[in-house]
C-alpha cells in the first residue's frame, strides 16, 4: 500500500515502521494495531508525558510532531533520542514499567495512548505483530548506538549534521520531508542538547554549516542545497536506520 493507503485506512498508525518492516504486516495486524490505543491526545506546547521514575501502565505512540527522551542535568537536559511520527516512543515500559528517563513532546503533537492490556494480549495472540513491536524497540536501540559513537568521534557541527542527515532519512521514510529539506519544531537548545553541546556551541556550528553551504536551520526549517555533501560532512551511512542498504529486512521475516 501507499502511505497515502496506509493514512487513509489507518490515520493513527499508518506510518509505523512504514519504509521498513510494515509491508510484512498482514491486513488483520494492522487493523489490530490501529485498534490498538484507548486514548488519543493534542498537546500545543511542550509537555513532559513520561516522568523518570514514574509507573507506567500504557505506552504512547507518536502520530504527528516530535519528542525527546533525555535525562535532565544540572540546569540543562540531555538528549538521548528524537522520535518522528510512526514511532511507539516507549514500548520499553511496557516490560519495565518505570523508564530511567523522561520523555518530552516538542511543540504540537497528536499521542496516542495503548494499555499495556492491550499489549500483553498481542504478545499472547498475535506473535508476529509482538516481533515487529519489539524490533521497533531494537531500531531505536540501534539509533542510540550511532549517536553514542557520533558525540565521541566528531565536532559539534559535524553532530549537528549527522542529525540533520538522520532525521532527513527518518521522515523521508514517513512521507514527511521533501528534496530540499523538511520542518522542524527543535531550537539551538534542543541541537546542543542533542549533541552535548552548549547553546552557544551550537550557533557557531550551524553558522559553520551554513558558512560550508552544506544546511541551513530557520524557524525549525532545516534545508540543504548539497545533501550528499551534508552526509558525507557528517560520516552518515544510514544503514542502522534498516530502511534500505545492507541491513534491510526483507522477504525473510516473511517466512518467521
Amino acid at each position: 500500500m501507499t502511505l497515502e493507503q496506509e493514512l487513509a485506512e489507518f490515520p493513527l498508525t499508518g506510518r509505523f515502521l512504514y519504509g521498513r518492516l510494515r509491508d510484512s504486516l498482514s491486513h488483520e495486524d494492522r487493523r489490530l494495531l490501529e485498534n490498538l490505543p484507548e486514548e488519543i491526545a493534542n498537546y500545543q506546547t511542550d509537555t513532559r508525558v513520561v516522568e523518570a521514575g514514574s509507573a507506567c501502565s500504557r505506552s504512547t505512540l507518536l502520530v504527528e510532531g516530535f519528542i525527546i527522551r533525555g535525562l535532565d542535568g544540572t540546569g540543562s537536559r540531555s538528549a538521548l533520542s528524537v522520535h518522528v511520527p510512526g514511532d511507539f516512543v516507549d514500548l520499553h515500559c511496557f516490560a519495565l514499567k518505570r523508564l530511567d528517563h523522561n520523555v518530552d513532546t516538542i511543540g504540537p503533537v497528536k499521542l496516542a495512548y495503548v494499555p499495556h492490556e492491550k499489549l500483553r494480549e498481542v504478545l499472547r495472540d498475535r506473535p508476529h505483530l509482538a516481533r515487529l513491536l519489539w524490533s521497533s524497540t531494537l531500531l531505536d536501540a540501534a539509533m542510540h548506538r550511532q549517536w553514542i559513537m557520533k558525540l565521541e568521534q566528531l565536532t559539534t557541527p559535524r553532530r549537528i549534521a549527522h542529525v540533520f542527515s538522520e532525521l532527513w532519512r527518518r521522515l523521508e521514510m514517513v512521507g514527511l520531508a521533501d528534496e530540499d529539506g523538511f520542518q522542524t519544531p527543535l531550537t539551538q537548545v534542543d541541537l546542543a542538547e542533542m549533541c552535548g553541546a552548549t547553546p552557544v556551541h551550537a550557533n557557531r556550528a550551524l553558522r559553520e554549516l551554513r558558512e560550508r553551504d552544506l544546511a541551513t536551520f530557520r524557524k525549525g526549517r532545516i534545508s540543504s542545497p548539497d545533501r550528499a555533501g551534508l552526509e558525507q560532512y557528517a560520516d552518515f551511512a544510514p544503514d542502522y536506520l534498516y530502511g534500505d542498504g545492507e541491513l534491510a529486512v526483507k522477504s525473510e521475516l516473511f517466512a518467521l
